[in-house]
């Protein structure tokens, strides 16, 4: 039992740090490459940035999924690599279809990946509406600097 409780926490850290690198990571090539969703002007660009993060974070979730998958064969729990990262998949997204179970002493890592997978989605979750709150941000700043803006300015410019 505290051999599970070990590697479930090996795998937990493991797959935090993946996620907490995979965000930050994304985060700072998206900004240097000037694709963050709120320096882009079009709906079009801000549209094409969102899939962009999301694909990236599904990316994100595979890896950690396979880190699953590679420990359940590590630890004999299944016989082959489908039955492996059908369970892992299963488990990590909450599902628990349950026609596929490791062998018993291997059930409680399962568990605990589900609940790891649970936080880890929720976290990207959070990631992306946190990236949307900003192009509604930036969305708001063009439509107070809008033409209905501009053309005060240029009325007030005249007066003087």
């Amino acid at each position: 039992m505290l051999i599970v409780l070990g590697i479930a926490a090996i795998l937990v850290i493991t797959t935090n740090a993946i996620h907490l690198a995979g965000l930050v990571g994304l985060s700072a090539v998206m900004r240097r490459q000037r694709f963050h969703p709120a320096h882009l002007e079009t709906k079009i660009g801000q549209g094409m940035s969102i899939i962009v993060y999301v694909l990236s974070i599904f990316l994100l979730h595979a890896v950690e999924i396979w880190v699953y998958t590679a420990a359940f064969l590590w630890v004999n729990a299944f016989d082959n690599v489908y039955e492996a990262l059908y369970y892992s998949i299963s488990s990590f997204t909450t599902v628990g279809f349950g026609d596929v179970l490791p062998d018993h002493p291997w059930r409680m890592l399962g568990a605990t990946e589900s609940a790891n997978g649970f936080l880890l989605i929720g976290w990207s979750t959070a990631f992306l509406v946190s990236i949307s709150s900003k192009i509604r941000m930036f969305e708001a700043s063009l439509e107070r600097e809008g033409p209905a803006s501009q053309s005060l300015s240029t009325a007030a410019e005249s007066e003087n």
